[in-house]
């Protein structure tokens, strides 16, 4: 648990997934805008059942941490989702990663939310045995890329596609 100027940043609970589903709903609106033929806004239904399910598993295999203001209020929150790791044939090596996903609200950006909630999530995979983390970026998400290479995150590659028709 951490707090910054009246922040809690603290584990998810099942009382918590109301405000997860609407930050989940408005980070797809704000990612819908940027590029409708990648991004969909997921039914309500499945992202309760996403993070009710992700919420009561006791492995605990994936973290969700919440930003809460002191009012109360969840402001933020963060996903740490393991990989897999690589099949025995593949050539990669093994190595406990993870991907992370923070979500502010919009009106609560700013105020060292996000920074808080990596920070936490950082932790929580060390604490894990989990030692590389990355961020799937949309590179038209410019806000994203910036505030990821402030905490230390740099390109990692480069991952080419081709739509077939």
């Amino acid at each position: 648990m951490m707090q910054e100027v009246g922040l809690t940043v603290r584990p998810a609970r099942l009382a918590d997934v109301p405000s997860l589903v609407e930050l989940r709903l408005a980070n797809a609106e704000a990612h819908l805008a940027l590029d409708p033929g990648v991004y969909r806004v997921p039914q309500r239904a499945a992202v309760v059942r996403h993070f009710t399910a992700m919420l009561a598993d006791e492995a605990g295999r994936d973290g969700v941490l919440v930003a809460e203001a002191h009012d109360g209020r969840v402001v933020g929150m963060v996903e740490v989702l393991r990989y897999s790791d690589p099949p025995e044939h593949q050539i990669l090596r093994p190595e406990p990663s993870a991907q992370v996903h923070t979500v502010v609200l919009p009106d609560a950006r700013g105020l060292g939310v996000g920074s808080a909630l990596v920070r936490a999530a950082q932790r929580w995979a060390t604490n894990r045995g989990i030692r590389y983390l990355s961020a799937g970026i949309h590179h038209r998400n410019v806000d994203a890329v910036r505030f990821y290479g402030r905490h230390g995150y740099t390109d990692a590659g480069l991952s080419l596609g081709r739509r077939l028709d």
